[in-house]
């Protein structure tokens, strides 16, 4: 859609790519049987490692905060801190919350996945979880590329609840 013009202002385009690591750390989290695949093909490493390298920042605010509710309070800071404060920029708080609703997508997919998880069809349930993986990766690798353009990024159906919900 192009109904919405971007920002030339660099740090709301590093700013606004920021929270996509968020979701980056839900999908490499969700696609971890195929990081170990990877690992026995060297033509493949950069890319595990570049991942890798990205999340390690994610997974170390996540270990700061005990019992495991690292992402709730992440979550949680995000949503009332940038998302729902007007004085923050449309773009970083559009872009913010668009993250969040990623990551959600993500986790709730992996939830159901391991709910139905039958014994003896891995393999299935295995390619739902690269297509989750892959999924994630790439809505976050063209929303981050977007917003270094200073342009929005614009998921079908994500992006227009996001838009519905900030003013």
């Amino acid at each position: 859609m192009t109904w919405r013009s971007g920002t030339d202002e660099i740090s709301d385009k590093l700013l606004g790519g920021l929270p996509y690591l968020l979701p980056l750390f839900d999908a490499v989290v969700v696609g971890g049987a195929l990081f170990k695949l990877i690992a026995n093909f060297p033509a493949l490493a950069p890319v595990g490692e570049l991942l890798l390298l990205l999340i390690t920042p994610v997974m170390f605010a996540y270990s700061l905060v005990p019992f495991g509710l690292g992402s709730l309070a992440v979550f949680f800071a995000l949503f009332l801190l940038v998302v729902r404060n007007e004085n923050i920029s449309h773009f970083i708080r559009f872009n913010t919350l668009q993250a969040i609703l990623i990551g959600f997508i993500i986790s709730i997919g992996s939830l159901v996945l391991s709910l139905v998880a039958v014994p003896g069809l891995e393999l299935i349930t295995d390619t739902f979880y690269n297509v989750l993986l892959f999924g994630g990766v790439a809505a976050v690798g063209y929303s981050i590329v977007q917003c270094l353009m200073g342009r929005y990024p614009e998921i079908p159906t994500i992006s227009e609840a996001v838009h519905m919900q900030i003013r």
